[in-house]
């Protein structure tokens, strides 16, 4: 499994540069962009704001709190340190490292890998991981992640690229640290 883990966060590594170094220094949207902007245009401010609420810190948090403190109850402590790393670790490469190196604008803000994405997919990508049944917890995920992207969309915070190349950030970092995580192995029975 460590193996299939270290593929995808490398594959989703490389889609987020590839991505990104088309839009590098940018600051204005590509095609796919404006096409999902004119898509959504008829949405009022008050769904677009609900839609966006699942990427606040003020909702991430908690559930990263709770995500951690039910994996110390199950005595599952690496876990537990992942679901807080996890989210830690991606959402600072991304705001000091990737956003000044592929310096994409929108608005006089740097947008490319978006933020809002990279803190929600960290969390929905441990959930993954984590939970069972896993086609329900991918279902579930995918659904929030499109509505929050149509509210980052509409409410003018990302382009639709810079959600993309989060989404794969994100995944990269928390399927990489998952790869080279030791996992505790349980003893052989003695009888």
């Amino acid at each position: 499994m460590s193996r299939v883990l270290g593929l995808v966060a490398v594959l989703c590594a490389l889609a987020t540069v590839a991505l990104g170094l088309g839009y590098a220094g940018g600051h204005s949207p590509g095609a796919l962009d404006t096409w999902a902007a004119q898509a959504i245009a008829g949405l009022g401010p008050t769904t677009l704001n609900v839609l966006v609420l699942p990427t606040e810190p003020y909702v991430l948090i908690p559930a990263i709190a709770v995500i951690a403190g039910v994996c110390l109850y199950l005595r599952r402590r690496t876990d537990a340190l992942l679901a807080v790393a996890g989210p830690a670790l991606a959402v600072a490469l991304n705001t000091w490292v990737l956003k000044p190196l592929f310096d994409r604008w929108k608005n006089d803000i740097l947008v490319y890998p978006s933020g809002h994405t990279v803190s929600l997919v960290t969390v929905l990508v441990m959930l993954v991981l984590l939970a069972r049944p896993k086609v329900l917890t991918v279902v579930l995920g995918v659904v929030l992640l499109c509505c929050a992207a149509i509210g980052m969309i509409g409410l003018g915070y990302h382009y639709l690229t810079d959600i993309v190349g989060g989404t794969f950030f994100a995944t990269a970092v928390v399927t990489g640290l998952r790869a080279v995580t030791p996992r505790r192995v349980p003893a052989p029975s003695a009888g």
